[in-house]
C-alpha cells in the first residue's frame, strides 16, 4: 500500500508510567512513528462521570499500513500503555483514535473512517483544525475549518 497520511486523536486523562497526560500524550507520539504534524495540547472537561480533565491533541502521521493494520497498532500501543478495554467514558491513560486519512472514508464491522463523533467533538475539531483545516471529511465535503464553525455556532 502506498504511504497515505491520518489524523490521529490522542487523549489522556490518568497518569501513567510516563508521568503526566501530557507526558503521556509525548510518549504515544513516538511510538506512533511516522509524526508530521502535532497540535498543541489541551486541557478539556471530561464526557460521561470521569471527574478528570483531558490533555487532547491531534497528530497526522503518515504510513504504509491500511486502516485495519494501523487500528491493531494504535491498539497495541494503548494496551502497552496500560490502556483498559470495557470501561467507557471513565479515566485512560491513553486514547487514540483514527479520525480522517487520506483515502477517503472507510466503513467495515470495528472501523468506521472518519471518526463517527469527531464532527460534535471540540477537543478532536479544535486540534484537528490546527494541523488540518484543510482537510476535508470525505462524507459531508465541508473542510476541517467549516465543521468547526459550524459545531462552533451550535
Amino acid at each position: 500500500m502506498p504511504t497515505t497520511s491520518y489524523a490521529i486523536a490522542l487523549g489522556s486523562n490518568r497518569r501513567g508510567r510516563h508521568g503526566s497526560p501530557e507526558a503521556e500524550i509525548a510518549a504515544a507520539l513516538v511510538a506512533l512513528g511516522g509524526v508530521i504534524a502535532v497540535s498543541p495540547v489541551l486541557r478539556t472537561p471530561p464526557l460521561g462521570p470521569s471527574k478528570r480533565r483531558f490533555a487532547n491533541a491531534v497528530a497526522l502521521i503518515e504510513t504504509d499500513e491500511a486502516p485495519p493494520a494501523l487500528l491493531a497498532r494504535l491498539k497495541a500501543i494503548e494496551r502497552r500503555f496500560g490502556r483498559r478495554r470495557g470501561r467507557n467514558w471513565s479515566a485512560r491513560v491513553i486514547d487514540l483514535d483514527i479520525i480522517l486519512w487520506s483515502g477517503g472514508a472507510w466503513g467495515e464491522p470495528g472501523l468506521t473512517i472518519p471518526h463517527a463523533s469527531f464532527r460534535a467533538r471540540d477537543f478532536v475539531l479544535r486540534p484537528l483544525r490546527a494541523v488540518a483545516p484543510d482537510w476535508r471529511d470525505p462524507v459531508s465535503g465541508l473542510s476541517v475549518r467549516q465543521i468547526a464553525w459550524r459545531h462552533a455556532k451550535l
